[in-house]
C-alpha cells in the first residue's frame, strides 16, 4: 500500500469489532481514523473531549471542525463538557515538563480516563484514540495507559499513512490543522 491511500477492509487495523468510541483529539487527526475503523467495517462514534485545549476559543474552533467532520462523513458525535480547570489539576505540579514528558502522560490518562467512562455511559464495548496518529506522539505510551482500561483498543492511526491521510482529507474537507498539541505549556 502506498502513503496516504486509504485502506481496504482486508488490511485488519483493530482488533475488534462492531461499535468504537473514538476519543477525537482533533478534526485532521480523527479523518483517517475513522475512515480506516469504517472502511474495516466499525461503527464509528467520534467523542471530542480535550480539557488540555487552551484558549477555549481553540478549543471551539477544533469543536466546530469536529462537528464538520461528523456532518461530512455521516458520523454521530459525542461531546464532552469543556473543563480547563479540571484538567490543570490532574496535571498539577507537571507544568515544566519537556513535550513527550510526564504531563503528558498524565495527559493522556486523564483522556482515555473520560472515554472510557462515556464508553460505559453509551454501552461501547470498545473504544481507541486519534492521538495516536501524531508524528509527535509515542504510541507505546498511549497503549501503556490505555491498558488499564478493559475497552481499550491499541489501535496505531500513524501506520499505513495515517499522517499523511490526515494532510489530505483535511485538504479534502476543509479542516482547521492546528500547530500545536493543544494545552498552553505545549505552545512554548
Amino acid at each position: 500500500m502506498k502513503l496516504g491511500t486509504p485502506i481496504t477492509n482486508n488490511e485488519s487495523p483493530g482488533t475488534g469489532s462492531g461499535k468504537l468510541l473514538l476519543h477525537t483529539c482533533c478534526a485532521p487527526c480523527a479523518a483517517p481514523s475513522a475512515e480506516r475503523m469504517v472502511l474495516a467495517g466499525r461503527e464509528v462514534i467520534l467523542f471530542f473531549s480535550n480539557f488540555n485545549i487552551h484558549p477555549e476559543t481553540e478549543y471551539q474552533k477544533r469543536l466546530e471542525h469536529a462537528r464538520k467532520l461528523a456532518r461530512r462523513m455521516n458520523l454521530v458525535i459525542e461531546e464532552d463538557q469543556y473543563d480547563h480547570a479540571e484538567w490543570l489539576k490532574h496535571i498539577h505540579g507537571l507544568e515544566n515538563e519537556p513535550e513527550k514528558g510526564r504531563r503528558c502522560e498524565k495527559c493522556f490518562e486523564f483522556s482515555l480516563a473520560r472515554t472510557n467512562q462515556m464508553a460505559e455511559r453509551l454501552g461501547i464495548e470498545a473504544f481507541a484514540t486519534t492521538l495516536t496518529l501524531s508524528p509527535h506522539k509515542v504510541s507505546r505510551i498511549i497503549f501503556e495507559i490505555g491498558a488499564q482500561f478493559p475497552r481499550f483498543e491499541p489501535i496505531d492511526f500513524k501506520k499505513q499513512g495515517g499522517f499523511l491521510r490526515s494532510i489530505e482529507l483535511s485538504e479534502e474537507y476543509g479542516l482547521y490543522r492546528q500547530n500545536y498539541c493543544g494545552c498552553e505549556f505545549s505552545r512554548r
